[in-house]
C-alpha cells in the first residue's frame, strides 16, 4: 500500500496522516491514533494496523495491495468482526466460489 492509501475505511484516514500524527503529536499509546480522524473507532479491521504504525513497523502494509486490504476488511466485517459506520467505504462484491 502506499502512503496515500487509506486504512481506516470507516472515517477515510490515509496512512500518510496517520504516520505523520504519530511523528508530530507523540502518542503515548496506540489508541491515541483515533484522534487522527476517528481512525480504529468504526468497525475495528485497521486497529492491529494502527498498532503496527504505533510502533513504526507498517511492513504489513507494505505488503499488501489495495484490493487485498479492502478484501480481507470485507471479509473481516462480512464475519460479523464490525460494523461500518454511515459513510464508509462501501464493501468490494463477494467473489464468487469457483
Amino acid at each position: 500500500m502506499t502512503p496515500d492509501d487509506e486504512v481506516c475505511y470507516c472515517f477515510h484516514v490515509s496512512r500518510r496522516k496517520l504516520v505523520n500524527f504519530v511523528r508530530r503529536s507523540q502518542p503515548k499509546v496506540a489508541s491515541q491514533l483515533s484522534e487522527c480522524g476517528g481512525a480504529g473507532t468504526g468497525c475495528g479491521w485497521c486497529i492491529p494496523f494502527l498498532h503496527k504504525i504505533f510502533r513504526q513497523e507498517a511492513d504489513a502494509l507494505d505488503a499488501m495491495t489495495p484490493e487485498d486490504y479492502a478484501r480481507e476488511r470485507a471479509e473481516y466485517v462480512r464475519a460479523g468482526g464490525g460494523t461500518p459506520p454511515e459513510g464508509a467505504t462501501p464493501l468490494p462484491p463477494t467473489q464468487p466460489d469457483p
